[in-house]
């Protein structure tokens, strides 16, 4: 995969210091398949750890990225301090590691989970990212930390728990906090994503600014997916490698009636079509709902799904075909990722 990186960002503003120095590092957890890590990536930061409990997804990050720089770590039961230790042994160790990312499981939050609490043990994993993040700061005096979640987290049912994660929070630093629609950032999606950025109280920058929208026409499905050929449907052990056109692009093969009567049921959650002319409808799928293309024949194929996320056409998923589901609709779409990495580096690094 390609990753852009932006000169500016390795020089001194003062021109009689144009003397290279060393990008700062991230620590990335919950880094699913690397969506919000591809935008620090090309902003010219570096991830020398990431971490995440899905062994397909840390599969997927390493064959997209080189050195192998996540691994398969169960933040619920590993501590700061070893996590910390892990740091110390990457690449540039913990001390280049000026801020962390990542998005804790929102399944506990999310009005998708009929079933979810305020209790939900899903949940602590919010509080445990706020433990890391202040362990970091106090070992390595890290810069900043980026926290992504659904805009569910405000519901009134969350506030308590809400209140506790910003007080942790702001132990050691300024919070931020802003909702973003991927479909203001290029991406051909309506997906609204809750962000809080912390930065550190000693920096003396002025308050942080969230990206603004790009403006102009939204993009759509149109944009992103017409004129892709067909997809591979699904067949047990298939290996990447015989899936033609993109390793992702296969899908299961249609048996409700509904793809062949050509009427798609008004509501639910199941059999939702997209628009040609209009962005997705969120990614954010179960194995049976998975939208419905355009032309109504079939679901989307996971590759399809990347496109509407906004992911490099070179960036590919390992995994089973669930697996893929599940990685595509965790990720952040990395537009909106390079956007907030770029109001980052212009607050506290340019």
């Amino acid at each position: 995969m390609n990753i852009k990186v932006s000169e500016e960002f390795f020089y001194s503003s003062e021109p009689e210091n144009l003397k290279p120095f060393s990008p700062p590092g991230v620590l990335s957890l919950f880094c699913g398949a690397g969506g919000l890590d591809i935008g620090f990536l090309n902003q010219g930061f570096v991830v020398p750890l990431a971490a995440d409990f899905d062994a397909s997804a840390v599969n997927s990050y390493n064959q997209n990225h080189p050195g192998n720089t996540a691994v398969k770590v169960d933040l619920l039961t590993t501590t700061p301090e070893e996590l910390h230790d892990m740091a110390a042994n990457s690449q540039g160790g913990a001390e280049n590691i000026r801020g962390i990312i990542g998005g804790p499981p929102c399944q506990g939050f999310s009005r998708g989970n009929v079933g979810r609490c305020p209790t939900d043990p899903r949940n602590q994993l919010a509080m445990r990212y706020a433990d890391i993040v202040n362990y970091f700061y106090d070992k390595s005096h890290i810069k900043f930390f980026l926290f992504e979640n659904v805009p569910e987290i405000l519901a009134k049912r969350n506030m308590q728990f809400l209140s506790l994660l910003r007080e942790q929070l702001s132990t050691n630093f300024n919070i931020y906090e802003k909702e973003l629609n991927a479909s203001d950032f290029g991406v051909p999606q309506n997906r609204r994503r809750h962000f809080i950025v912390g930065i550190c109280k000693d920096v003396k920058a002025g308050e942080f600014e969230f990206p603004m929208s790009l403006g102009g026409a939204v993009k759509t499905v149109s944009d992103a997916i017409r004129g892709l050929p067909e997809p591979y449907f699904f067949q047990r052990g298939v290996k990447a490698a015989k899936i033609p056109y993109h390793p992702n692009h296969w899908t299961m093969q249609p048996k409700s009636k509904r793809f062949t009567s050509g009427e798609m049921p008004q509501g639910g959650r199941s059999f939702i079509k997209l628009d040609w002319d209009k962005p997705s409808r969120t990614v954010a799928y179960g194995n049976r709902e998975i939208h419905v293309h355009p032309n109504g024949s079939r679901r989307l194929s996971i590759y399809e799904a990347m496109q509407l996320q906004g992911f490099p056409y070179s960036y590919t998923l390992s995994g089973s075909l669930s697996a893929q589901v599940k990685q595509i609709s965790n990720a952040v779409a990395p537009p909106v990722a390079e956007a907030l990495a770029k109001c980052v580096r212009k607050h506290l690094f340019s």
